[in-house]
């Protein structure tokens, strides 16, 4: 019975498999039309007594109105059946290991090749874990990713070796990773001993190594997708080695990515060295492509406000008739978003966009979580400098933006606040399906 249930979905629309069929028949009856005509249609006639001969036989036995749909059940079963055995043939030889059946992988495969192109901008582990969450909607999504990320292991390898910084890449490489389980925990492994490899990810080396075969971080990148068989793509912010440097309200200049995260003042606005980086092509031509833009959620000023220091990935955007949305972060981040609410974060969004000369508002509309309810997890972030990102809807629509609120955390107890892939990814296609309906 289970059989015939998935022999019957392979008559599903939608899997590109029945036209093939179709097709491959058609040429099979062709060629044996083609193959009789060169005979000089002797074959046509013998086929056709000895299936006029074959159908006397049976019709003097039993009536036509039992033999025809007896003979036509025994057809339809015998090509379930071949095409059930086929594929299956094919599954064992593909992916003998993987429990997945054959027609299921090419249904949920042909429901993500129908999902919209999805640029997602960001940075840090906001940036996967959106990536994450996005992935069950569709296969057509490219992550532009910051590069200006200097501490840790990135910023070891990016000072001893001369490479882009790889971290916020991998996590995003390892986000959209369709590839068994244990090859991405393998890129996403850290050396906890050792000389030298202490604090490293495998992913980080691996990535710099690539860049050192190739050449070029881009296609080390593009490379390191094949292996992990990344669901769409992945391109940094831009090709060039920046710098950040940011001004703080006292009057300070402090320079790198990850002295501006612990800021001893607020920050008033940032840029980098070289100023006016370029994007790579592959970057604007996904924004060009795209159906929805996302930007966040992410550390406002070192993992998102980065990707608009580069004016072409910012012209691309702007060019853009795509639904433009700003994912807001649940906690404010001490030295970066002290006392800021929603409209905070996006009055620093502004600013950075008005330094470019850009007056006319990007993205307008936000996503924000819901009031998030007391917790010792609350409180435990409050002793560190945390608080929740506070949004006042009805002041945001006065100001024209419009505000989507969803419970964008976890239902279970976790350790962390940060936001459920599955719950945000739920309300940006939420976001993105009202937003074809009303065009």
């Amino acid at each position: 019975m289970m059989r015939s249930r998935r022999a019957v979905r392979w008559l599903l629309p939608g899997l590109v498999v029945k036209r093939w069929m179709v097709t491959s028949g058609l040429g099979l009856l062709l060629a044996l039309l083609g193959a009789a005509i060169w005979a000089d249609l002797g074959p046509i006639y013998w086929s056709i007594e000895t299936l006029f001969w074959l159908l006397g036989a049976i019709t003097t036995f039993l009536p036509r109105s039992i033999t025809g749909p007896l003979v036509l059940l025994i057809g339809l079963g015998l090509l379930l059946w071949g095409q059930s055995r086929s594929f299956g043939s094919i599954q064992q030889a593909l992916a003998p290991d993987k429990d997945t059946v054959l027609v299921d992988a090419l249904r949920a495969q042909s429901k993500l090749n129908r999902g919209p192109n999805i640029v997602a901008i960001g940075g840090g582990t906001g940036l996967s874990s959106l990536l994450s969450g996005l992935k069950r909607y569709s296969s057509r999504i490219t992550a532009i990713v910051t590069v200006a990320d200097d501490g840790g292991s990135s910023g070891i390898l990016r000072r001893e070796l001369g490479v882009q910084p790889p971290g916020d890449i991998r996590n995003c490489l390892a986000a959209l990773s369709t590839e068994e389980p244990l090859l991405t925990r393998l890129f996403q492994y850290r050396f906890s001993s050792g000389s030298g490899l202490e604090g490293h990810s495998f992913g980080n080396l691996f990535l710099s190594a690539l860049t050192a075969i190739t050449g070029n971080f881009d296609t080390a990148i593009t490379a390191s997708s094949r292996v992990l068989a990344v669901q769409g793509q992945v391109v940094p912010a831009t090709n060039v080695d920046v710098r950040l440097w940011a001004e703080l309200e006292n009057g300070q200049r402090i320079e790198g990515e990850s002295a501006i995260g612990k800021a001893p003042s607020p920050i008033v606005r940032i840029g980098c060295f070289p100023p006016q980086p370029p994007a790579p092509p592959r970057a604007l031509e996904a924004i060009a492509n795209a159906d929805l833009i996302l930007l966040g959620p992410g550390s406002l000023y070192t993992s998102l406000l980065p990707n608009l220091l580069v004016p072409e990935l910012v012209g691309a955007i702007q060019r853009s008739n795509a639904p433009k949305l700003y994912i807001c972060n649940l906690m404010t981040q001490p030295g970066e978003t002290d006392g800021l609410d929603v409209a905070g974060h996006l009055r620093a969004i502004e600013a950075q966009l008005a330094s470019l000369g850009i007056s006319k508002r990007i993205f307008s509309a936000v996503l924000a979580q819901d009031d998030i309810e007391p917790s010792p997890l609350v409180s435990y972030y409050q002793t560190r400098g945390a608080h929740p990102v506070t949004c006042d809807e009805r002041s945001l629509k006065d100001h024209g933006y419009e505000v989507m609120q969803a419970p964008l955390q976890g239902g279970r107890p976790t350790e962390t606040l940060r936001h459920d892939p599955r719950r945000l990814s739920l309300a940006i296609m939420r976001f993105y399906r009202k937003y074809k309906r009303d065009i």
